[in-house]
């Protein structure tokens, strides 16, 4: 089955198994920072943006997003130049293994794209959907806040 789809940017045609999920179809293509964990939609650590949303790539068939725009984290920045949700990460500590870290960061882009500025309380629901088990979360909800604050410093939103 033919696929037609955006990812990161760049149209592209896949030929694709009927039945293939999302998770996997972008790990055969070599963007590895989609992660699979649980392949319950439980941990997060799958997580895409879907046209601007974050969604579960685990749970999601990849021909629903045909004619859409996939978001991946190879698709924020690169380690010579991070997008700075990224870079906010690694000032405040927030990676320690790197599993949660790019569903993090896609749930974080996702929230200040609709909120630059939001609440504690908003943060802890935006990332509710992303499982960690070596942060303890003060030092990720801190990088959020510091996100927030360069984004904000730089005069732009989340998007770029």
């Amino acid at each position: 089955m033919e696929l037609g789809t955006d990812i990161n940017g760049t149209p592209v045609t896949l030929d694709i198994a009927p039945g293939a999920i999302l998770a996997d179809v972008l790990r055969e293509m070599g963007l590895t920072g989609t992660k699979t964990g649980c392949r319950e939609g439980h941990c997060g650590s799958c997580m895409v943006l879907l046209d601007g949303e974050p969604v579960n790539s685990c749970l999601l068939l990849a021909a629903r997003v045909e004619g859409r725009c996939v978001t991946t984290i190879e698709g924020l920045g690169s380690p010579l130049a991070p997008h700075p949700i990224q870079q906010a990460f690694v000032e405040a500590g927030a990676v320690q293994c790197g599993f949660c870290t790019p569903g993090m960061i896609l749930a974080t882009k996702a929230l200040l794209d609709e909120d630059p500025d939001p609440t504690e309380e908003r943060v802890r629901e935006a990332l509710s959907g992303n499982l960690c088990r070596c942060t303890g979360y003060v030092k990720i909800f801190d990088a959020v806040r510091l996100a927030a604050e360069k984004l904000s410093e730089q005069g732009s939103p989340a998007r770029e």
